[in-house]
């Protein structure tokens, strides 16, 4: 009872108080996984590179039918309320199906939602590895259609703050208002 009666009259004391955030926190925040991949634009994306932007991050596929346009509409909307801040933020699209998803297909299909968006992917034993170090994983499941299969993968966005640590696990459909709080926060140091 005393901590926490310390803990709360300090922060009162210096103006800070705890954030809230919406997402789901890691609590510690942990150090982001190592992530280098091809970008849609031949070059290669580095998480590592990142520093100083908050970047948000997605595994899915190009031909996804529901969670990925959806969860790329979602951003969109994020990008504009962040207004001048967005700037700062990256949105990045993992695809886990590169046999059909090339960089001008990646390419292409980001840049319908945004042209900042950055589509990126690699060779499969790599993306696995990647996965795995998000703890998600995805698979490629045979469907018999026109398009031979389907691939599941995870809805959630992840949240690596300006220094490189995890900070906030999103679920699929959070609210705009919601994700854009807890960016600026995040933007400002908390």
């Amino acid at each position: 009872m005393l901590l926490a009666l310390t803990l709360a009259t300090t922060a009162l004391a210096t103006g800070c108080k705890p954030v809230a955030f919406h997402g789901t926190a890691y609590e510690p925040p942990e150090m982001a996984p190592s992530v280098v991949l091809n970008n849609a634009a031949g070059g290669k994306f580095d998480l590592a590179d990142q520093h100083g932007s908050v970047v948000l991050i997605f595994f899915g596929y190009t031909h996804c039918p529901d969670v990925c346009p959806t969860t790329l509409s979602d951003w969109k909307r994020v990008k504009a309320e962040l207004g001048h801040n967005a700037s700062r933020v990256k949105f990045v699209f993992v695809s886990v199906d590169p046999a059909r998803d090339d960089p001008a297909t990646l390419h292409a299909y980001v840049s319908r939602f945004d042209p900042d968006f950055i589509g990126a992917t690699s060779d499969s034993t790599t993306l696995a590895n990647i996965e795995k170090s998000f703890h998600v994983e995805s698979a490629r499941e045979e469907t018999g259609s026109a398009s031979g299969y389907v691939v599941t993968h995870p809805s959630q966005t992840f949240v690596v703050d300006k220094d490189g640590n995890l900070r906030l696990l999103y679920s699929f459909g959070m609210k705009t208002s919601d994700v854009v709080s807890d960016i600026r926060n995040l933007l400002h140091g908390a």
